[in-house]
Protein backbone atom coordinates (compact mmCIF):
# COMPACT_ATOMS: atom_id res chain seq x y z
CA UNK A 1 0.00 0.00 0.00
CA UNK A 2 2.94 2.35 0.68
CA UNK A 3 3.89 2.45 -3.02
CA UNK A 4 0.38 2.35 -4.48
CA UNK A 5 -1.36 5.54 -5.54
CA UNK A 6 -5.13 5.29 -5.18
CA UNK A 7 -7.55 7.22 -7.31
CA UNK A 8 -9.62 8.11 -4.24
CA UNK A 9 -8.81 8.31 -0.55
CA UNK A 10 -12.13 8.59 1.29
CA UNK A 11 -11.91 9.87 4.85
CA UNK A 12 -14.93 8.90 6.91
CA UNK A 13 -16.70 5.56 7.33
CA UNK A 14 -20.27 6.74 7.70
CA UNK A 15 -23.02 6.23 5.15
CA UNK A 16 -21.69 8.87 2.72
CA UNK A 17 -18.12 7.57 2.78
CA UNK A 18 -19.15 3.92 2.44
CA UNK A 19 -21.66 4.75 -0.30
CA UNK A 20 -19.10 6.68 -2.34
CA UNK A 21 -16.51 3.90 -1.84
CA UNK A 22 -18.89 1.28 -3.27
CA UNK A 23 -19.99 3.50 -6.15
CA UNK A 24 -16.43 4.53 -7.08
CA UNK A 25 -15.03 1.00 -6.87
CA UNK A 26 -17.81 -0.21 -9.15
CA UNK A 27 -16.83 2.45 -11.70
CA UNK A 28 -13.31 1.04 -11.89
CA UNK A 29 -11.55 3.50 -9.59
CA UNK A 30 -9.02 2.34 -7.00
CA UNK A 31 -10.35 3.30 -3.58
CA UNK A 32 -9.11 3.41 0.00
CA UNK A 33 -11.49 4.32 2.81
CA UNK A 34 -10.17 5.21 6.27
CA UNK A 35 -12.28 5.60 9.42
CA UNK A 36 -10.73 6.59 12.74
CA UNK A 37 -13.28 4.59 14.78
CA UNK A 38 -15.71 1.94 13.59
CA UNK A 39 -17.89 1.98 10.49
CA UNK A 40 -21.10 3.88 11.30
CA UNK A 41 -19.76 4.74 14.76
CA UNK A 42 -20.99 8.34 14.49
CA UNK A 43 -24.18 9.83 13.13
CA UNK A 44 -24.86 6.93 10.75
CA UNK A 45 -25.83 4.58 13.59
CA UNK A 46 -27.71 7.21 15.60
CA UNK A 47 -30.60 7.94 13.24
CA UNK A 48 -34.33 7.32 13.65
CA UNK A 49 -33.85 4.18 11.49
CA UNK A 50 -36.15 5.47 8.75
CA UNK A 51 -35.93 5.68 4.98
CA UNK A 52 -38.43 8.41 4.29
CA UNK A 53 -39.21 11.37 2.08
CA UNK A 54 -39.50 13.73 5.01
CA UNK A 55 -43.14 14.77 5.14
CA UNK A 56 -42.40 17.75 7.38
CA UNK A 57 -39.85 19.15 4.89
CA UNK A 58 -42.78 20.06 2.62
CA UNK A 59 -43.69 22.72 5.17
CA UNK A 60 -40.31 24.37 4.58
CA UNK A 61 -40.61 24.27 0.79
CA UNK A 62 -38.05 21.46 0.33
CA UNK A 63 -40.03 19.96 -2.55
CA UNK A 64 -37.06 18.75 -4.57
CA UNK A 65 -35.48 17.08 -1.54
CA UNK A 66 -38.75 15.28 -0.71
CA UNK A 67 -39.27 14.17 -4.32
CA UNK A 68 -35.75 12.79 -4.60
CA UNK A 69 -35.94 11.11 -1.19
CA UNK A 70 -39.20 9.37 -2.13
CA UNK A 71 -37.63 8.10 -5.34
CA UNK A 72 -34.63 6.85 -3.39
CA UNK A 73 -36.98 5.10 -0.97
CA UNK A 74 -38.21 2.99 -3.89
CA UNK A 75 -34.66 2.28 -5.06
CA UNK A 76 -33.45 1.19 -1.62
CA UNK A 77 -36.40 -1.16 -1.16
CA UNK A 78 -35.36 -2.78 -4.42
CA UNK A 79 -31.59 -3.09 -3.84
CA UNK A 80 -31.66 -3.81 -0.08
CA UNK A 81 -34.95 -5.62 0.66
CA UNK A 82 -33.44 -7.30 3.73
CA UNK A 83 -32.43 -3.99 5.35
CA UNK A 84 -35.23 -1.69 4.14
CA UNK A 85 -38.83 -2.70 4.85
CA UNK A 86 -42.18 -0.91 4.52
CA UNK A 87 -44.14 0.36 7.48
CA UNK A 88 -47.32 2.34 8.01
CA UNK A 89 -47.23 5.63 9.86
CA UNK A 90 -50.19 6.98 11.81
CA UNK A 91 -50.46 10.74 12.15
CA UNK A 92 -53.20 11.55 14.70
CA UNK A 93 -55.17 14.71 14.09
CA UNK A 94 -54.51 17.18 16.91
CA UNK A 95 -57.35 19.72 17.02
CA UNK A 96 -55.12 22.45 18.43
CA UNK A 97 -52.41 22.18 15.79
CA UNK A 98 -52.34 21.81 11.98
CA UNK A 99 -55.89 21.63 10.53
CA UNK A 100 -57.12 18.53 8.72
CA UNK A 101 -57.12 20.24 5.33
CA UNK A 102 -53.41 21.03 5.69
CA UNK A 103 -52.58 17.45 6.65
CA UNK A 104 -54.67 16.09 3.76
CA UNK A 105 -52.94 18.42 1.30
CA UNK A 106 -49.47 17.58 2.58
CA UNK A 107 -50.14 13.85 2.46
CA UNK A 108 -51.67 14.09 -1.02
CA UNK A 109 -48.47 15.76 -2.20
CA UNK A 110 -46.38 13.19 -0.34
CA UNK A 111 -48.21 10.35 -2.09
CA UNK A 112 -47.70 11.82 -5.56
CA UNK A 113 -44.63 14.08 -5.65
CA UNK A 114 -42.21 11.16 -5.95
CA UNK A 115 -43.84 9.70 -9.07
CA UNK A 116 -44.26 5.93 -9.34
CA UNK A 117 -44.51 4.12 -6.01
CA UNK A 118 -45.06 0.59 -4.79
CA UNK A 119 -46.27 1.42 -1.27
CA UNK A 120 -49.93 2.00 -0.31
CA UNK A 121 -51.15 5.59 -0.24
CA UNK A 122 -52.78 7.62 2.51
CA UNK A 123 -56.01 6.59 4.21
CA UNK A 124 -58.09 7.89 7.10
CA UNK A 125 -57.87 5.75 10.23
CA UNK A 126 -60.21 5.32 13.19
CA UNK A 127 -58.00 5.49 16.28
CA UNK A 128 -60.64 3.71 18.38
CA UNK A 129 -60.39 0.36 16.61
CA UNK A 130 -57.93 -2.36 15.65
CA UNK A 131 -54.34 -2.16 16.88
CA UNK A 132 -54.76 1.58 17.55
CA UNK A 133 -57.57 1.03 20.07
CA UNK A 134 -56.79 2.46 23.53
CA UNK A 135 -53.24 3.34 22.54
CA UNK A 136 -53.77 7.11 22.50
CA UNK A 137 -55.69 9.48 24.76
CA UNK A 138 -59.47 9.66 24.22
CA UNK A 139 -59.35 13.07 22.50
CA UNK A 140 -57.50 11.56 19.53
CA UNK A 141 -60.30 10.06 17.46
CA UNK A 142 -59.13 10.07 13.86
CA UNK A 143 -55.85 10.29 12.02
CA UNK A 144 -54.14 9.65 8.73
CA UNK A 145 -52.15 6.57 7.80
CA UNK A 146 -49.42 6.67 5.17
CA UNK A 147 -46.34 4.71 4.10
CA UNK A 148 -42.58 4.96 4.58
CA UNK A 149 -39.79 2.50 5.41
CA UNK A 150 -37.60 1.41 8.29
CA UNK A 151 -33.89 0.58 7.97
CA UNK A 152 -31.04 -0.84 10.00
CA UNK A 153 -28.82 2.20 9.54
CA UNK A 154 -25.50 0.74 10.75
CA UNK A 155 -25.93 -2.40 8.68
CA UNK A 156 -26.67 -0.30 5.60
CA UNK A 157 -23.24 1.28 6.06
CA UNK A 158 -21.58 -2.12 6.46
CA UNK A 159 -23.37 -3.45 3.37
CA UNK A 160 -21.96 -0.59 1.31
CA UNK A 161 -18.48 -1.19 2.71
CA UNK A 162 -18.77 -4.89 1.83
CA UNK A 163 -19.85 -3.92 -1.68
CA UNK A 164 -16.83 -1.62 -1.98
CA UNK A 165 -14.46 -4.31 -0.74
CA UNK A 166 -15.90 -6.87 -3.17
CA UNK A 167 -14.90 -4.49 -5.99
CA UNK A 168 -11.35 -4.05 -4.75
CA UNK A 169 -11.58 -1.16 -2.26
CA UNK A 170 -9.35 -1.12 0.83
CA UNK A 171 -11.38 -0.50 4.02
CA UNK A 172 -9.32 0.57 7.04
CA UNK A 173 -11.05 1.05 10.38
CA UNK A 174 -9.42 2.40 13.57
CA UNK A 175 -7.21 4.43 11.22
CA UNK A 176 -7.02 8.21 11.67
CA UNK A 177 -5.82 10.74 9.11
CA UNK A 178 -3.47 13.01 11.08
CA UNK A 179 -1.76 14.98 8.30
CA UNK A 180 -2.15 15.78 4.61
CA UNK A 181 0.40 17.12 2.18
CA UNK A 182 0.84 17.01 -1.58
CA UNK A 183 3.70 16.52 -4.03
CA UNK A 184 3.63 16.27 -7.83
CA UNK A 185 -0.16 16.65 -7.74
CA UNK A 186 -0.60 13.62 -5.45
CA UNK A 187 -1.95 13.68 -1.91
CA UNK A 188 0.17 12.09 0.82
CA UNK A 189 -1.94 11.21 3.85
CA UNK A 190 -0.44 10.22 7.16
CA UNK A 191 -2.64 7.50 8.65
CA UNK A 192 -2.21 6.38 12.25
CA UNK A 193 -3.62 3.17 13.67
CA UNK A 194 -6.07 4.58 16.21
CA UNK A 195 -5.67 4.93 19.07
CA UNK A 196 -1.89 5.19 19.35
CA UNK A 197 -0.51 2.83 16.73
CA UNK A 198 1.88 2.65 13.81
CA UNK A 199 1.83 5.28 11.07
CA UNK A 200 1.69 4.73 7.34
CA UNK A 201 1.47 6.97 4.29
CA UNK A 202 -1.32 6.58 1.74
CA UNK A 203 -1.05 8.32 -1.62
CA UNK A 204 -4.08 9.33 -3.68
CA UNK A 205 -4.96 11.46 -6.67
CA UNK A 206 -8.08 12.83 -4.97
CA UNK A 207 -9.50 13.04 -1.46
CA UNK A 208 -13.16 12.73 -0.56
CA UNK A 209 -13.78 14.39 2.78
CA UNK A 210 -16.77 12.51 4.22
CA UNK A 211 -15.81 13.11 7.84
CA UNK A 212 -19.23 14.32 8.99
CA UNK A 213 -19.09 16.71 11.91
CA UNK A 214 -15.30 17.06 11.41
CA UNK A 215 -15.53 18.03 7.74
CA UNK A 216 -14.38 21.64 8.26
CA UNK A 217 -11.52 20.47 10.47
CA UNK A 218 -10.20 18.15 7.77
CA UNK A 219 -10.39 20.91 5.16
CA UNK A 220 -8.14 22.99 7.40
CA UNK A 221 -5.67 20.09 7.71
CA UNK A 222 -5.62 19.73 3.92
CA UNK A 223 -5.38 23.40 2.96
CA UNK A 224 -3.35 24.64 5.92
CA UNK A 225 -5.68 27.55 6.53
CA UNK A 226 -8.77 28.34 8.52
CA UNK A 227 -11.87 27.50 6.60
CA UNK A 228 -15.32 29.13 6.79
CA UNK A 229 -17.72 27.17 8.98
CA UNK A 230 -20.28 25.56 6.67
CA UNK A 231 -21.96 23.40 9.28
CA UNK A 232 -24.81 23.70 11.71
CA UNK A 233 -24.32 20.87 14.20
CA UNK A 234 -27.62 19.63 15.56
CA UNK A 235 -27.87 16.88 18.15
CA UNK A 236 -30.67 14.39 17.79
CA UNK A 237 -31.40 12.12 20.74
CA UNK A 238 -33.63 9.07 21.16
CA UNK A 239 -34.96 7.01 24.03
CA UNK A 240 -35.92 3.34 23.92
CA UNK A 241 -38.63 1.78 26.10
CA UNK A 242 -40.21 -1.63 26.33
CA UNK A 243 -42.86 -2.04 23.64
CA UNK A 244 -45.64 0.48 24.30
CA UNK A 245 -48.43 -0.77 22.02
CA UNK A 246 -49.54 -3.68 19.81
CA UNK A 247 -49.16 -3.72 16.06
CA UNK A 248 -46.23 -2.67 13.89
CA UNK A 249 -47.38 0.85 13.06
CA UNK A 250 -45.26 3.92 13.69
CA UNK A 251 -46.84 6.99 15.32
CA UNK A 252 -45.93 10.49 14.19
CA UNK A 253 -46.79 13.14 16.79
CA UNK A 254 -47.08 16.87 16.17
CA UNK A 255 -45.97 19.24 18.92
CA UNK A 256 -46.89 22.86 19.70
CA UNK A 257 -43.33 23.96 18.81
CA UNK A 258 -44.03 22.70 15.24
CA UNK A 259 -41.58 19.84 15.65
CA UNK A 260 -42.61 16.21 15.32
CA UNK A 261 -41.46 13.08 17.09
CA UNK A 262 -41.80 9.45 16.13
CA UNK A 263 -42.72 6.42 18.22
CA UNK A 264 -41.31 3.48 16.27
CA UNK A 265 -41.59 -0.28 16.80
CA UNK A 266 -37.99 -1.32 17.39
CA UNK A 267 -36.16 -4.62 17.66
CA UNK A 268 -39.41 -6.61 18.11
CA UNK A 269 -39.76 -5.92 21.85
CA UNK A 270 -39.16 -2.17 22.10
CA UNK A 271 -40.38 1.29 21.10
CA UNK A 272 -37.95 3.95 19.88
CA UNK A 273 -38.95 7.58 20.55
CA UNK A 274 -37.19 10.54 18.96
CA UNK A 275 -35.78 12.84 17.91
CA UNK A 276 -34.71 16.19 19.31
CA UNK A 277 -33.06 19.15 17.55
CA UNK A 278 -30.55 20.59 20.03
CA UNK A 279 -27.64 22.86 19.02
CA UNK A 280 -24.23 21.23 19.49
CA UNK A 281 -20.64 22.51 19.35
CA UNK A 282 -17.52 20.37 19.11
CA UNK A 283 -16.41 21.91 22.41
CA UNK A 284 -19.52 20.54 24.17
CA UNK A 285 -17.84 17.20 24.87
CA UNK A 286 -19.39 13.73 24.76
CA UNK A 287 -22.37 13.28 22.47
CA UNK A 288 -25.10 11.99 24.76
CA UNK A 289 -28.72 12.70 25.58
CA UNK A 290 -29.29 15.48 28.10
CA UNK A 291 -31.84 15.53 30.91
CA UNK A 292 -33.66 18.33 29.07
CA UNK A 293 -33.92 16.22 25.91
CA UNK A 294 -35.16 13.21 27.87
CA UNK A 295 -37.82 15.37 29.50
CA UNK A 296 -38.79 16.84 26.12
CA UNK A 297 -39.31 13.43 24.52
CA UNK A 298 -41.24 12.08 27.50
CA UNK A 299 -43.45 15.17 27.64
CA UNK A 300 -44.12 15.11 23.89
CA UNK A 301 -45.00 11.42 23.85
CA UNK A 302 -47.15 11.71 26.96
CA UNK A 303 -49.32 14.30 25.25
CA UNK A 304 -50.55 11.43 23.07
CA UNK A 305 -50.16 8.03 24.73
CA UNK A 306 -52.96 6.91 27.02
CA UNK A 307 -50.56 5.26 29.45
CA UNK A 308 -47.96 7.59 30.90
CA UNK A 309 -44.31 6.86 30.07
CA UNK A 310 -41.90 7.53 32.92
CA UNK A 311 -38.13 7.81 33.11
CA UNK A 312 -38.00 4.39 34.73
CA UNK A 313 -39.46 2.93 31.52
CA UNK A 314 -36.38 3.96 29.51
CA UNK A 315 -34.06 1.00 28.87
CA UNK A 316 -31.58 2.69 26.52
CA UNK A 317 -30.88 6.03 24.92
CA UNK A 318 -28.54 7.32 22.24
CA UNK A 319 -27.61 10.61 20.62
CA UNK A 320 -25.98 11.61 17.37
CA UNK A 321 -24.97 14.90 15.81
CA UNK A 322 -26.24 15.74 12.36
CA UNK A 323 -23.76 17.83 10.34
CA UNK A 324 -26.31 19.96 8.49
CA UNK A 325 -25.36 22.50 5.85
CA UNK A 326 -25.94 25.92 7.38
CA UNK A 327 -28.47 27.76 5.24
CA UNK A 328 -28.76 30.54 7.86
CA UNK A 329 -32.11 29.44 9.22
CA UNK A 330 -32.67 30.37 12.85
CA UNK A 331 -34.73 27.29 13.70
CA UNK A 332 -32.73 24.04 13.75
CA UNK A 333 -35.77 22.16 12.43
CA UNK A 334 -35.78 24.42 9.36
CA UNK A 335 -32.11 23.87 8.49
CA UNK A 336 -31.95 22.00 5.19
CA UNK A 337 -31.37 18.24 5.18
CA UNK A 338 -30.04 18.58 1.64
CA UNK A 339 -26.34 18.21 0.87
CA UNK A 340 -23.74 20.52 -0.62
CA UNK A 341 -20.36 19.73 -2.19
CA UNK A 342 -17.25 21.89 -2.08
CA UNK A 343 -14.43 21.01 -4.51
CA UNK A 344 -10.99 22.60 -4.10
CA UNK A 345 -8.34 22.10 -6.80
CA UNK A 346 -6.75 25.49 -7.44
CA UNK A 347 -3.62 25.09 -5.29
CA UNK A 348 -3.80 21.41 -4.36
CA UNK A 349 -4.82 18.10 -5.92
CA UNK A 350 -8.63 17.83 -5.83
CA UNK A 351 -10.42 17.47 -2.52
CA UNK A 352 -14.19 17.11 -2.41
CA UNK A 353 -15.90 17.90 0.91
CA UNK A 354 -19.46 16.88 1.73
CA UNK A 355 -21.69 19.07 3.87
CA UNK A 356 -25.04 17.76 5.07
CA UNK A 357 -27.11 14.95 3.61
CA UNK A 358 -29.42 12.31 5.05
CA UNK A 359 -29.33 8.54 5.09
CA UNK A 360 -32.26 8.18 2.67
CA UNK A 361 -30.44 10.00 -0.14
CA UNK A 362 -26.93 8.63 0.45
CA UNK A 363 -26.90 6.64 -2.83
CA UNK A 364 -27.92 9.62 -4.91
CA UNK A 365 -25.35 11.75 -3.04
CA UNK A 366 -22.70 9.18 -3.96
CA UNK A 367 -23.63 9.32 -7.64
CA UNK A 368 -23.62 13.11 -7.56
CA UNK A 369 -20.18 13.14 -5.88
CA UNK A 370 -18.72 10.86 -8.56
CA UNK A 371 -20.16 13.08 -11.30
CA UNK A 372 -18.45 16.05 -9.63
CA UNK A 373 -15.16 14.15 -9.85
CA UNK A 374 -15.74 13.02 -13.43
CA UNK A 375 -13.39 15.59 -14.97
CA UNK A 376 -10.49 14.11 -13.00
CA UNK A 377 -11.33 10.54 -14.03
CA UNK A 378 -12.66 10.75 -17.60
CA UNK A 379 -12.57 6.97 -18.11
CA UNK A 380 -14.81 6.32 -15.12
CA UNK A 381 -17.74 3.98 -15.77
CA UNK A 382 -21.36 5.15 -15.74
CA UNK A 383 -23.91 5.17 -12.87
CA UNK A 384 -24.74 1.65 -11.71
CA UNK A 385 -25.78 1.46 -8.04
CA UNK A 386 -29.49 1.98 -8.62
CA UNK A 387 -29.86 -1.40 -10.30
CA UNK A 388 -27.50 -3.78 -8.50
CA UNK A 389 -28.42 -5.24 -5.12
CA UNK A 390 -26.35 -4.45 -2.06
CA UNK A 391 -24.51 -7.46 -0.56
CA UNK A 392 -27.16 -9.77 0.88
CA UNK A 393 -29.96 -8.08 -1.04
CA UNK A 394 -30.28 -10.56 -3.91
CA UNK A 395 -33.10 -12.48 -2.22
CA UNK A 396 -34.61 -13.89 -5.39
CA UNK A 397 -38.07 -13.61 -3.80
CA UNK A 398 -40.01 -11.40 -1.42
CA UNK A 399 -38.65 -11.21 2.10
CA UNK A 400 -41.32 -13.44 3.66
CA UNK A 401 -40.58 -16.22 1.17
CA UNK A 402 -36.86 -15.79 1.82
CA UNK A 403 -37.44 -16.28 5.55
CA UNK A 404 -39.51 -19.42 4.92
CA UNK A 405 -36.77 -20.89 2.73
CA UNK A 406 -34.19 -20.31 5.45
CA UNK A 407 -36.48 -21.68 8.14
CA UNK A 408 -36.42 -24.96 6.22
CA UNK A 409 -32.62 -24.78 5.87
CA UNK A 410 -31.98 -23.95 9.53
CA UNK A 411 -34.89 -25.43 11.54
CA UNK A 412 -32.86 -25.38 14.78
CA UNK A 413 -32.92 -21.56 14.89
CA UNK A 414 -35.75 -19.97 16.87
CA UNK A 415 -38.13 -17.77 14.89
CA UNK A 416 -36.80 -14.46 16.36
CA UNK A 417 -33.21 -15.58 15.81
CA UNK A 418 -33.82 -16.59 12.20
CA UNK A 419 -35.74 -13.38 11.46
CA UNK A 420 -32.91 -11.26 12.85
CA UNK A 421 -30.27 -13.08 10.81
CA UNK A 422 -32.34 -12.81 7.62
CA UNK A 423 -32.89 -9.10 8.20
CA UNK A 424 -29.26 -8.42 9.07
CA UNK A 425 -27.44 -10.48 6.46
CA UNK A 426 -29.89 -11.35 3.70
CA UNK A 427 -28.32 -13.99 1.46
CA UNK A 428 -25.03 -13.66 3.36
CA UNK A 429 -26.72 -15.75 6.05
CA UNK A 430 -25.30 -18.77 4.21
CA UNK A 431 -21.75 -17.44 4.62
CA UNK A 432 -22.39 -16.96 8.32
CA UNK A 433 -23.99 -20.37 8.81
CA UNK A 434 -21.41 -22.14 6.61
CA UNK A 435 -22.97 -25.59 6.90
CA UNK A 436 -24.16 -25.34 10.52
CA UNK A 437 -26.46 -28.28 11.27
CA UNK A 438 -27.55 -27.68 14.87
CA UNK A 439 -27.30 -25.33 17.84
CA UNK A 440 -24.00 -26.91 18.89
CA UNK A 441 -22.50 -25.72 15.60
CA UNK A 442 -23.43 -22.14 16.55
CA UNK A 443 -20.95 -22.21 19.43
CA UNK A 444 -21.36 -20.36 22.68
CA UNK A 445 -24.66 -18.52 23.18
CA UNK A 446 -23.95 -15.10 24.69
CA UNK A 447 -27.61 -14.11 25.10
CA UNK A 448 -29.99 -12.07 22.96
CA UNK A 449 -29.56 -14.63 20.10
CA UNK A 450 -25.89 -13.63 19.73
CA UNK A 451 -23.70 -16.70 19.19
CA UNK A 452 -20.00 -17.38 18.89
CA UNK A 453 -20.41 -18.29 15.21
CA UNK A 454 -21.96 -14.91 14.40
CA UNK A 455 -19.35 -12.99 16.42
CA UNK A 456 -16.51 -14.75 14.60
CA UNK A 457 -18.17 -14.03 11.26
CA UNK A 458 -18.37 -10.32 12.14
CA UNK A 459 -14.73 -10.23 13.17
CA UNK A 460 -13.59 -12.03 10.02
CA UNK A 461 -15.77 -10.36 7.40
CA UNK A 462 -17.19 -7.12 8.79
CA UNK A 463 -14.32 -5.28 10.48
CA UNK A 464 -15.60 -5.74 14.05
CA UNK A 465 -12.73 -4.83 16.38
CA UNK A 466 -14.45 -4.45 19.76
CA UNK A 467 -17.36 -5.96 21.66
CA UNK A 468 -19.24 -2.66 21.25
CA UNK A 469 -18.95 -2.88 17.47
CA UNK A 470 -20.91 -6.13 17.60
CA UNK A 471 -23.34 -5.45 20.45
CA UNK A 472 -24.60 -2.06 19.27
CA UNK A 473 -23.81 -1.66 15.56
CA UNK A 474 -23.37 -4.95 13.65
CA UNK A 475 -26.23 -6.33 15.75
CA UNK A 476 -28.45 -4.70 18.35
CA UNK A 477 -28.11 -7.73 20.60
CA UNK A 478 -26.76 -5.60 23.42
CA UNK A 479 -30.28 -4.28 23.88
CA UNK A 480 -31.59 -7.82 24.46
CA UNK A 481 -28.81 -8.89 26.84
CA UNK A 482 -28.37 -8.34 30.55
CA UNK A 483 -25.45 -6.29 31.85
CA UNK A 484 -23.81 -9.52 33.02
CA UNK A 485 -24.20 -11.07 29.56
CA UNK A 486 -22.69 -8.00 27.91
CA UNK A 487 -19.71 -8.13 30.29
CA UNK A 488 -19.24 -11.84 29.61
CA UNK A 489 -19.23 -11.20 25.87
CA UNK A 490 -16.69 -8.41 26.30
CA UNK A 491 -14.49 -10.82 28.28
CA UNK A 492 -14.81 -13.43 25.52
CA UNK A 493 -13.94 -10.83 22.87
Amino acid sequence: MENKTFDLLIIGGGINGAGIARDAAGRGLSVCLVEKNDLASGTSSKSSKLIHGGLRYLEYGEFRLVREALRERETLMRIAPHLVSPLRIILPHHKGLRPKWMLRLGLFMYDHIGGGRTLPGTSVVDLKSGTTKNVLKPEFVTGFEFSDCRVDDARLVVANALGAKARGAEILVRSKCTALSHKDNIWHATISAYPGGAERTIKAKCIVNASGIRVDELVEIALGEEHPDHLRLVKGSHIVTKRLYPGRQLYMFQNPDKRIIFAIPYEQDYTLIGTTDAPYALSDGPIEISDAETDYLLHAANQYFAKEIKKDDIVWSFAGVRPLYDNNKGNASAVTRDYVFDVKDATTPPILSIFGGKITTYRELSEHALRKLGKYFPDMRKDWTGEEALPGGDLGADFESFVKTNAAKYPFLSEPHLLRLCRSYGTNIDVLMNGAQNTTDMGQNFGGTLTEREAKYLIKYEWAKTAQDILWRRTKCGLHMSAAERRAFADWF
